[in-house]
This record gives structure tokens, sequence and C-alpha cells, in this order.
């Protein structure tokens, strides 16, 4: 669906049963700063009101979105860590860069979710303008953030 006539943060209601218990990683990129920090404010928010225990909630920050994977994989090699959250925003710029990275941080995730057999979830904006990404992060579409969080949320409860 076209994004400018859907929230994002909206979803359906999920089960808890034994949320609290679970434990989350999120790796978030410093890149584009004002934007990821929004992001991890929705996703830390997200997860704290569906019952997800403070102390359960490891963050950890990155240089760039590309270093999202590996960011990812020391948080999902870790055996006390049920799902990884991963925040970015890549911004297109006038060369081919914005291409490059965007097809390196999905496959690098992908790679890890499957490695270590646990939700890596892809909360990377890639968007055409920077008020993209703002109007994403909190702002008239919603905030990418929830989305990601609640989405490792429902990839434990479906497994």
């Amino acid at each position: 669906m076209v994004s400018s006539i859907k929230n994002l943060s909206s979803y359906s209601q999920v089960s808890l049963k034994g949320v609290s218990e679970k434990r989350f990683g999120i790796v978030v990129s410093e890149w584009n700063s004002a934007v990821t920090e929004s992001l991890l404010e929705g996703a830390l928010q997200t997860l704290l009101s569906h019952g997800v225990q403070k102390k359960n909630i490891s963050t950890v920050q990155v240089p760039g979105s590309f270093e999202l994977s590996l960011g990812a994989q020391r948080m999902a090699k870790n055996e006390f860590i049920d799902a990884v959250v991963c925040l970015g925003c890549v911004i297109q710029g006038e060369t081919r860069h914005f291409e490059f990275i965007c097809n390196a941080v999905a496959n690098g995730l992908t790679n890890v979710s499957i490695k270590y057999h646990k939700p890596v979830v892809f909360g990377v904006l890639t968007t055409d303008t920077y008020q993209q990404a703002l109007d994403r992060a909190g702002g008239k579409h919603g905030n990418k953030g929830d989305e990601a969080a609640i989405t490792a949320i429902k990839m434990l409860f479906n497994q």
C-alpha cells in the first residue's frame, strides 16, 4: 500500500503472553542521528509498552547503516538475545552509493537471521529525501522503529 495513505505504525494486535521474558538487541546507526534516534525511541517505547522488561533490552550503536550487519551478528550470536532490531537511515544522493549500501544491508541482515535462526528485523529507512525520513521516524507516516519492534515480537511468537 502506498505510504502516503497509510500510517506505517498501524498493526494488528498480537498475543504477548511470555514477552516480558524475551530479550531484545537493538542495533542503531549513528549516521542521520536525528532520524535514527527517533527510530530508537519508537522501538524502545513499543517494546516497553508491550511488556518487555527494560533490563531485557540491549542497545548498541554502529557508525552507519553498512555496519548494522556486523552489529546484528554480534548481537545474534549472544545466546541470551532472542531477537535483533536494526535501525538505520539511508537517503538517496547523487551517486549509486545508496543502492550499494541498501543492498548490502538487506543481504547482510538476512544472512545474520538465517545463520543464527533468530529474527533480525530490517528497520532501515531507504528514502529519497531527508523529509521522507523524518515523516517515517515519528512524523506523518508513523515511526518505522515502532514497526520494527512489533515485527520482532511477532516473529518470536510465530515460530
